[in-house]
């Protein structure tokens, strides 16, 4: 089953560009997901375990290298890839 997940990150400190495009990078890097991002967010479209699999692993990093962040996500499913 495909879904669909559009994801908003917003670094609570001055220095909030660095952050996003940071999980924006690491994201991308992940191979057989298709990534669209825009200036408000960044939809992250494949099969289920795939996305929830590179969320689950990029969100840590986000948290561990900034004080404070909070990631904004809808989702949706069944997506039609």
């Amino acid at each position: 089953m495909d879904i669909g997940v559009e994801v908003s990150l917003y670094p609570l400190d001055r220095e909030f560009i660095p952050p996003i495009q940071d999980f924006i990078d690491r994201i991308n890097a992940h191979a057989g997901l298709r990534i669209t991002t825009n200036s408000l967010s960044t939809q992250i479209f494949g099969a289920y375990d795939e996305v929830m699999a590179a969320l689950a692993s990029e969100l840590r990093p986000t948290f561990e290298g900034n004080a404070k962040a909070v990631f904004v996500m809808k989702i949706i499913g069944p997506y039609p890839g």
